[in-house]
């Protein structure tokens, strides 16, 4: 496995919904976080954007029990450092703030389906456009 592939991964609302869309890109990377134990990352709010409690959610539910996923809770210390990096990128959007966070705090790979709005918010982000 390549370095870049051990680094950590980190989904916005938009990867999980075409996760759950069947994508093959995103379908693929959950096999391999599986398989590889490779930490991947979701911002609560993200998740609450994706999950609708359907029994239908097969992709997202088959992620959140793998091991090597962890989701952030947006607790008081979170939500105060999304609200100084939104304040100093002049941008308002709590969950891509807190999916940006997320990514320069584990350095990981961000799949996103908005890369524009998280550059806006941090250009140093290693953003994957889905």
């Amino acid at each position: 496995m390549t370095g870049a592939w051990r680094r950590a991964v980190v989904f916005d609302a938009g990867a999980l919904i075409a996760l759950e869309r069947g994508d093959p890109r995103m379908t693929a990377l959950v096999l391999l976080i599986t398989r590889e134990e490779i930490p991947a990352f979701v911002a609560a709010g993200a998740l609450a954007q994706a999950w609708r409690g359907s029994s239908r959610q097969h992709g997202l539910a088959r992620l959140l029990a793998t091991r090597a996923v962890q989701v952030d809770p947006l607790d008081e210390a979170t939500a105060k450092a999304v609200g100084v990096l939104l304040g100093s990128s002049r941008t308002s959007d709590v969950v891509d703030g807190h999916v940006a966070l997320l990514g320069r705090r584990v350095r990981g790979m961000v799949y996103t389906s908005d890369p524009d709005d998280l550059a806006r918010i941090d250009p140093a982000l290693d953003l994957v456009p889905v």
